[in-house]
């Protein structure tokens, strides 16, 4: 029996698959990150930053969109355990995880330059929205409900609002804020004060 047949070669395979493929979302990455938009991003481009051939890349990804959607998700952490003990514990987590990659210098200008895209590139940025932002998004919700159905929040909240607010508000220092590292205790601050309104 051959090697191949036996199947012994392909653990060795792997490892060089994974270095490929991370070699390929970083080249995408980078690419972006020095200003190129996604329309004249090109696989041939990536290829050769990545130093592997355009075959590789399309047989882990069937098209540009698909690598891009997969790339930009690699900049979003997942979203931060949750320990249930409290609404307002669970928000600052979840602020916390925001202000963190707002830090990333890397990160920020990708993100800035592929959503200045969205309106040539819809379903991109739809994809990213559904795979990267909507699990947060629902984790926030949940916390939101959990609260109102513990009295910890007002009965009548409008949960859409409060996302907002909060969201919102740590959004606006992240993007439009001073430049630099946020403060630290910025997420407890944010929470604190739309609270303040959602309390009962």
């Amino acid at each position: 029996m051959s090697i191949q047949e036996s199947g012994a070669a392909r653990p060795a395979g792997r490892p060089r698959s994974e270095k490929a493929e991370k070699a390929i979302i970083e080249a995408t990455l980078d690419l972006i990150g020095e200003g190129m938009g996604v329309s004249e991003l090109s696989i041939e481009a990536i290829a050769s930053r990545a130093g592997v051939g355009k075959t590789t890349i399309y047989r882990r990804w069937s098209n540009k969109e698909d690598l891009v959607v997969d790339a930009l998700s690699t900049l979003k952490a997942p979203v931060p355990p949750l320990t249930g003990t409290s609404v307002r514990d669970d928000l600052i987590s979840l602020l916390d995880a925001m202000r963190e990659e707002s830090g990333m210098a890397r990160s920020r200008c990708v993100m800035n330059v592929v959503m200045g895209e969205t309106d040539r590139h819809p379903r991109l940025t739809e994809r990213f929205i559904k795979r990267a932002i909507e699990p947060r998004r629902q984790a926030m919700r949940e916390v939101i409900e959990r609260g109102i159905a513990t009295g910890e929040l007002r009965p009548d909240l409008d949960v859409d609002m409060g996302m907002a607010l909060i969201s919102g508000t740590m959004l606006w220092h992240t993007k439009w804020g001073p430049a630099g590292d946020l403060p630290a205790d910025l997420p407890e601050r944010i929470v604190d004060a739309a609270l303040a309104g959602m309390a009962p």
